[in-house]
């Protein structure tokens, strides 16, 4: 018999997919080990059952995927971020949004922690807000906002990324209804995570990724003239600025730096352009 599900987790070679008759654990064909291709979380695949025992048949085509941590199929990134304890890392947010614009993932941004001061957590929800993000703020501890939340993710397959001591437990937890492990941050900090293994859990909304991982993500091969398309409130004043190909970074009547200067693009969110900028020109032809 076969049937078509979503691999929600892997573990010492076997794959539990979920399907229209519940989880049902499988192995991976030989042919895959042939081809370089290897099952993982999230892969839509079609399985054949025999005898209550299942096996991996096909992978659909994957729409996007990630290295480490090893991921398929994300429809939302989530990146959290803290109003305090600890302080927001604005330079670690923009680089998790320009990774999931590039991998065709959509970003969010959700400001945990409301409950300690509403107002410095709204002012980073505008920021992002007004760059074209959906942005809302919450509070894990007084479950304020996580309704809102749920609604956004309502269908898809999300993951979520940002610093330790942010929240993003307490967060999944209320989101999937069920108590999923807190660490420590200082034994998180050490390279140690709650969370041993990959697990996509399925929520009345859609899917959520249990995992550690995704705040170790790193851009991938980018020329550093394609990173403006990835910030949407620098890209939509492409071809304004004096002249044609403007960095925005040096050049003089650059539309993104008066912007800037008006106030109509945060600092925060220039900064972090230069930065990523800076460090992507360093990246030569060769190992693109």
């Amino acid at each position: 018999m076969l049937l078509k599900g979503t691999i929600v987790k892997g573990i010492g070679g076997f794959y539990y997919v979920d399907t229209e008759m519940g989880i049902i654990e499988c192995r991976a064909r030989g042919k895959f080990r042939k081809t370089d291709i290897i099952p993982i979380v999230g892969d839509r695949v079609t399985i054949e059952v025999e005898k209550g025992s299942g096996s991996v048949k096909e992978i659909e085509e994957r729409r996007n995927f990630l290295v480490r941590p090893p991921v398929s199929n994300i429809d939302v990134l989530v990146v959290v971020a803290a109003e305090e304890n600890p302080a927001p890392d604005f330079l670690l947010i923009d680089k998790m949004l320009v990774i999931a614009a590039e991998k065709s993932i959509d970003g969010i941004v959700c400001v945990n922690k409301s409950d300690l001061d509403g107002e410095s957590a709204e002012k980073i929800r505008t920021i992002y807000k007004n760059a074209g993000y959906e942005a809302f703020t919450v509070s894990a501890v007084k479950n304020a906002g996580i309704d809102e939340l749920k609604s956004a993710l309502t269908g898809k397959t999300a993951a979520f990324a940002g610093l330790s001591g942010v929240g993003k437990s307490s967060l999944l937890s209320r989101i999937t209804g069920r108590e999923l492990a807190v660490g420590e941050t200082s034994r998180i900090e050490r390279g140690k995570h709650t969370t041993r293994h990959i697990e996509l859990i399925k929520t009345d909304e859609g899917y959520v990724f249990d995992t550690p991982g995704f705040s170790q993500l790193e851009i991938e091969a980018m020329k550093c003239g394609e990173l403006k398309e990835y910030f949407p409130e620098i890209w939509q004043r492409e071809g304004e600025c004096r002249f044609r190909g403007c960095s925005h970074t040096a050049e003089p009547d650059c539309a993104v730096k008066t912007a800037v200067s008006a106030g109509e693009i945060a600092q925060s969110r220039y900064e972090s352009y230069v930065k990523l900028y800076e460090k992507l020109k360093e990246i030569k032809d060769w190992e693109l």
